[in-house]
């Protein structure tokens, strides 16, 4: 499902017009994405938790050049279901 199959089901459920919903969704992620960016955590009881997580500073290697690369400490943002969520997914 993308963007636009969102935006046309939620248009369609809600009657509201495309061009709304859209801005609304645009909005939504925007927050996120800047909320997570300033390191707080995203909570929406019921569906879920978007999370910024540490990675630790680790050793990898470059085998099409037989080396060894440090790879630094660093944060990725994650996504953590609801239990409820996770449960009707199950099904």
């Amino acid at each position: 499902m993308t963007k636009a199959d969102i935006v046309n089901e939620v248009s369609m459920s809600t009657g509201v017009e495309k061009e709304a919903v859209l801005a609304t969704v645009e909005a939504f992620m925007e927050t996120v994405k800047k909320s997570l960016a300033k390191g707080e955590n995203v909570y929406l009881r019921g569906f879920g938790s978007f999370i910024v997580k540490e990675r630790a500073q680790k050793t990898a290697r470059n085998i099409s050049r037989n080396t060894t690369i440090i790879i630094d400490a660093h944060k990725v943002p994650s996504f953590k279901p609801a239990k409820v969520f996770m449960n009707l997914v199950k099904i």
